[in-house]
């Protein structure tokens, strides 16, 4: 590991909502983010979508096989999104393979699949150009502990 160190990692654990795509990798907590790109506003169907960005080496597939989905990005760059194809839970986004010259691809997998969530607490925002502004505070707005 280059920049970070092997006691700064974490293992975590996800899956999607059916259980059908299982999988593990190693995350260091200070690569959580909020994206609030369009893009993610929109795959997400809320104003940001919480991600930790992992290496594709550090990241293990131990059951199913994700459907990925290929657009461009609001950078310009080809993004390929996976998937599942039975739940249509979100999985995560990397780069696509030919356009990676090292070969290294970066994941950004959904907070929200992993069983450490809680563990996870965003450390930056990106593309906040897009940022709802209403998204910034709603600690004040009442809440229920469950939706009857």
């Amino acid at each position: 590991m280059s920049e970070t160190k092997r006691s700064e990692m974490m293992k975590i654990h996800g899956s999607c909502h059916c259980g059908q795509i299982i999988f593990e990798a190693q995350a260091n907590p200070a690569r959580a983010v909020l994206c609030h790109c369009t893009d993610c506003q929109m795959m997400s169907g809320s104003p940001y979508r919480s991600i930790v960005q992992v290496k594709e080496a550090d990241f293990s597939l131990l059951a199913g096989e994700p459907k990925p989905y290929f657009k461009v990005g609001d950078s310009g760059n080809r993004r390929e999104l996976s998937f599942c194809a039975n739940c249509g839970s979100h999985l995560y986004a990397t780069s696509v393979t030919e356009d990676v010259p090292n070969g290294q691809r970066t994941f950004g997998i959904r907070t929200g699949l992993l069983r450490e969530l809680a563990q996870l607490p965003p450390q930056a925002q990106v593309w906040c150009q897009s940022k709802v502004a209403w998204a910034d505070d709603i600690s004040h707005l009442p809440g229920v502990d469950q939706q009857s």
